[in-house]
């Protein structure tokens, strides 16, 4: 688990079917103070995040079981 910021958000022509209903944000990492520090990557957002704010983020299971696969 760890603290990311939202720096954007993405569009996908094609997705999993099981990702369908979900936006996908551009995040980088953050650190204690809420500032970059980390390249940008994309995440699933399943609780309706918005630009600047920061966030977790989960990866493996703990991904897995909070979208309910």
């Amino acid at each position: 688990m760890k603290i990311a910021r939202v720096v954007g958000v993405t569009i996908c022509t094609l997705k999993d079917p099981r990702l369908e209903d979900s936006k996908m944000l551009i995040v980088c990492d953050a650190d204690n103070a809420g500032e970059i520090v980390g390249d940008p990557y994309i995440a699933q957002d399943i609780v309706g995040a918005g630009p600047d704010e920061l966030v977790v983020v989960v990866q493996g299971s703990s991904a897995r079981m909070a979208a309910g696969d």
